[in-house]
């Protein structure tokens, strides 16, 4: 199942960061791995959506996070009014 949520921090030379999810819930920790765009690292309020799965101890982790374009088609009509003239 797919959830949303908002990333709370990433330590880049670490590799780990933590996601808030936006239904709330206790905020999930994830790696480097668990990024679907590893070249692009995350940055603190960005929108990912994520599963989750069962980690070590039993605790919850997000996996295959992604980026959500946010206000993506909201930019394109703004930049097309301003071209329009």
């Amino acid at each position: 199942m797919t959830h949303f949520g908002t990333i709370k921090r990433y330590d880049s030379s670490t590799g780990n960061g933590s996601i808030a999810p936006e239904k709330g819930g206790n905020v999930l920790d994830f790696g480097k791995a668990d990024l679907q765009q590893e070249a692009s690292e995350p940055e603190s309020g960005q929108r990912f959506s994520y599963e989750t799965k069962q980690a070590d101890g039993g605790k919850q982790r997000a996996v295959n996070l992604q980026q959500q374009e946010q206000g993506h088609s909201e930019k394109q009509g703004s930049q097309a009014k301003q071209q329009q003239g």
